[in-house]
């Protein structure tokens, strides 16, 4: 129960961090990086909508809110720091100052609609961004803050002409009210601003992301400590600077409520700020976090969206480059797996360059496919080519289910080894039971005759070639043997022979196998015992089996070594 309780909480959680992340986007649902690209003109024009919205709304709020608390600061100071309706909201002066800020806020609004205006436009039009219109996004949040600071000029003007008895007194301290004002304003507008325009920062860094930093996070430091530290403490020094040269009256109470109410001010202007700072500091923070762990699960499609003009814009960019180089590294490293085999693959990222190797003893397969020369002259060449794929294909599953490894595809035949590069516990018996397995699946998939020799022994298994170009094999005799024993069972009547030296060493899988005599195979001096499926031979008719099977390997083509197929030179 407890458990589900759990679940059931942190799964509310994540529904109401995306439902917010959502409504920060101005989207039911925040779209990926990739994804921004394919948004057409209907969604920006929603987008922009929003932006607008919530562009407006934060300067008409911020300001309504400033504005009050600075006519609140600024009565108590010429009144002694008494908190009265009459000598606060019901003083004389009060519609003036409303006034004032009315005008600020919408010369403001006016502004700041000025300032999106075109760079929405671009938005919707879904045009690619240039460096001018980049520079432009991202210097949104300059351009409003410059707009508030005219706002709030303004607003000073616009008292001055409204206000009734009107002193250079009075007005030189609703001027440094109002400036402190437009200060506070001004960090606000930015950091709503910058919220505003990440849709627009994505679309047009979407291309050419930010690779320098524009607006650090240092400036925005600057603006907590600006709105909850500067202007209030600058605040308490001119009220006491006015009061010790006689422009400001003594505190009149036993509470002086113009500190007061300058620290509460203080305390929850600091708090907006902190949030808002907080929010472009940690959102970004917590998308990279998220990215990371989907990277950690597998998922090298993650990326976060670059929309930040800081230093946290280079690392989302950053981030992403890093994402695509580990995704083109594994797309490398499986191509490469392809090619040589996914052990080799990893052996060779382990040791790194260099012909290295080592000598072991290996169980070794080789399968060929009788009359690849007649099959390709009756086939066209595509069907040729499917014939060898699904030919290949069976080899490669059934070798890698008894832990082999196809070390080569050689025209019409392969060559698997077991026991390198990664060691097994008896090789003779995988190799083994992997020829017997490979004979029913090509029986029961393929009309084609093949040849299977199986042998073991001492081989030296690495890097052959030079420094520029080599291939990890398996060089020694157990090889040379197997190709051999594959020579005759193409000629024969059983397609599939092993070595005594393979049957001896495996072990149960011995049983499987039936001795049908010696042979001394050609490039050896000693005979090699020959062995063949229990049920293979069950299945072949008995007249002349051994003779048949014994017999020297018929020629294939002509005594020229030149004229043989391309996958029987050498062996």
């Amino acid at each position: 129960m407890t458990r589900t309780r759990g679940r059931r909480a942190r799964g509310f959680w994540t529904r109401l961090r995306r439902r917010r992340a959502s409504l920060a986007w101005g989207l039911d649902k925040v779209s990926t990086p990739r994804g921004w690209a394919r948004i057409g003109p209907v969604m920006r024009t929603r987008i922009a909508r929003y932006a607008v919205v919530v562009a407006v709304l934060a300067i008409v709020g911020s300001n309504a809110l400033i504005g009050l608390e600075t006519f609140l600061l600024v009565q108590l100071a010429y009144n002694g720091g008494q908190l009265t309706f009459e000598t606060t909201l019901g003083a004389p002066n009060f519609p003036a100052v409303i006034f004032a800020v009315v005008v600020g806020m919408v010369i403001n609004v006016v502004l700041g609609v000025a300032v999106l205006r075109p760079q929405l436009q671009w938005f919707i039009s879904c045009a690619p961004a240039d460096h001018d219109r980049r520079r432009a996004v991202q210097r949104i949040p300059r351009h409003q803050v410059f707009g508030t600071m005219v706002a709030w000029s303004a607003a000073v003007i616009c008292y001055a002409l409204a206000a009734d008895d009107l002193t250079v007194k009075t007005l030189s301290g609703v001027a440094v009210a109002f400036t402190m004002a437009g200060c506070s304003s001004g960090c606000l507008t930015y950091l709503f601003a910058e919220r505003a325009a990440r849709p627009m920062s994505v679309a047009a860094l979407h291309d050419f992301p930010a690779i320098h930093v524009l607006h650090g996070v240092r400036g925005r430091m600057l603006a907590v400590w600006a709105v909850s530290s500067a202007v209030p403490m600058v605040g308490l020094l001119v009220v006491n600077v006015g009061r010790w040269t006689g422009m400001l009256p003594d505190v009149q109470g036993a509470v002086d409520w113009t500190t007061v109410v300058l620290a509460i001010v203080g305390l929850l202007a600091g708090a907006r700020v902190i949030f808002l700072v907080g929010k472009a500091i940690t959102d970004p923070l917590t998308e990279m976090r998220r990215a990371v762990e989907r990277v950690d699960r597998g998922d090298l499609n993650a990326r976060v969206p670059v929309y930040d003009s800081s230093e946290l814009g280079v690392l989302q960019h950053g981030f992403n480059e890093m994402v695509d180089g580990l995704e083109e590294r594994d797309r490398m490293r499986e191509i490469f797996a392809r090619h040589v085999g996914g052990t080799v693959a990893e052996l060779a990222m382990e040791r790194g360059l260099g012909l290295h190797g080592t000598k072991a003893y290996v169980g070794v397969l080789f399968v060929d496919i009788v009359g690849s020369t007649a099959i390709a002259a009756e086939r066209g060449p595509d069907d040729t080519a499917r014939l060898l794929n699904s030919f290949f294909g069976i080899v490669a599953d059934v070798v890698d289910q008894h832990s082999g490894f196809v070390n080569k595809f050689e025209g019409d035949a392969a060559l698997a080894v077991f026991g390198a590069p990664v060691d097994i516990s008896n090789p003779a018996a995988a190799a083994l039971a992997a020829a017997r397995d490979l004979t029913d699946r090509l029986a029961e998939n393929l009309d084609i005759g093949w040849g299977i020799g199986v042998s073991y022994g001492e081989a030296f298994a690495g890097n052959i070639g030079a420094e520029q170009r080599y291939e990890y094999t398996v060089i020694g005799d157990p090889v040379n043997e197997c190709a051999r024993l594959a020579d005759m069972a193409k000629t024969g009547r059983i397609s599939v022979l092993a070595s005594g030296a393979a049957v001896h060493t495996a072990g149960a899988e011995a049983q499987q196998w039936q001795l049908l005599g010696t042979r001394v195979v050609r490039g050896r001096t000693e005979p090699t015992e020959c062995f063949a499926p229990v049920e293979v031979v069950a299945r072949t008719p008995s007249p002349g089996l051994f003779s048949g099977l014994l017999k020297p390997a018929r020629r294939l083509v002509g005594t020229n070594p030149l004229r043989l197929p391309l996958n029987m030179i050498g062996w």
